[in-house]
């Protein structure tokens, strides 16, 4: 195709334009559905190929002498036994514990992790006693985890479904592309949290720090402090009775209710000034920005 100038472009209707430059909508019409599970099923939705644990069954698992690779493996083969409660004792900041755990479980990790802990799982119900690094339960589809201290950045990204919750503060770009399920954090939370989120529910008991829900597309941030500033179409909305009953009900759940109650929390939102972006002129672009 032959190059086009900024005046030929100019000369063209904004389709015209989307279609020159190679930018065209796939028609989603017509796609097949792959169902993984049955809706009509009874029981509680599992992975087919998923083992029968029995959470009344523990085991414990010293991981000093072990890598990550062993760690895991030693997990999973403990699943295949029937053990529903596991505890791994001196992880001493290993990287990438507990990641694609796809099944019912007790996971304990006494002590501290390093990056990607937990992520990628879907069901089991996990509780960090020490401290995790960036990017914990990344990816987290179902389930709960919850971490007794400190997390580092990207706490929580892309997270889909369930409950992921530290009890301390967590660093920057919290909830990151987060796409569902709910994060809950006692302290502070860093820059760009809820940058281009999407969806879910955000909760920071503490400060917010520079450009909060940048960007977001939908979902709701709720902060208890102050908040450094928002981001771009991150606005407030009134705190309904809606959300003060949530916020109760979560936080009560979770041992973090203010002394003050939820009151004093700020919602922030979208403000949907971004959801036509791609076809504003770029004029209309600089006003957004």
């Amino acid at each position: 195709m032959a190059s086009l100038s900024d005046a030929d472009l100019k000369k063209m209707t904004q389709e015209e334009r989307v279609k020159a430059l190679g930018m065209t909508t796939e028609e989603l019409m017509g796609k097949s559905l792959y169902i993984e599970f049955d809706p009509d099923e009874d029981e509680r939705f599992t992975y087919p190929w998923a083992p029968e644990v029995d959470f009344n069954k523990r085991i414990e698992i010293d991981t000093d002498e072990l890598d990550t690779t062993e760690v895991n493996h030693a997990i999973r083969a403990r699943m295949a036994e029937g053990y529903g409660t596991i505890v791994l004792k001196n992880p001493r900041g290993k990287h990438s514990l507990g990641v694609g755990i796809l099944s019912k479980l007790n996971l304990i990790i006494d002590g501290s992790t390093g990056y990607f802990g937990v992520g990628l799982i879907d069901g089991p119900n996990v509780r960090i006693t020490g401290r995790v690094g960036w990017s914990c339960a990344e990816n987290m589809m179902s389930g709960t985890v919850i971490i007794e201290k400190n997390a580092g950045s990207t706490f929580g990204a892309a997270l889909r479904g369930g409950d992921l919750v530290c009890r301390g503060s967590v660093g920057s770009r919290t909830g990151i592309d987060m796409k569902g399920g709910s994060i809950i954090v006692g302290g502070n939370t860093g820059a760009l949290s809820g940058f281009m989120m999407q969806r879910g529910r955000m909760v920071f008991c503490g400060d917010a720090g520079k450009n909060l829900g940048d960007s977001m597309y939908d979902g709701t941030i709720y902060v208890g402090g102050s908040i450094q500033s928002c981001g771009v179409d991150a606005i407030e909305a009134d705190l309904t009775d809606v959300d003060k009953a949530w916020l109760t009900r979560k936080l009560t759940q979770y041992g973090l209710m203010p002394d003050k109650g939820v009151d004093h929390f700020t919602k922030i939102v979208a403000g949907k000034q971004l959801w036509n972006y791609d076809n504003l002129e770029p004029h209309e672009k600089k006003i957004i920005l």
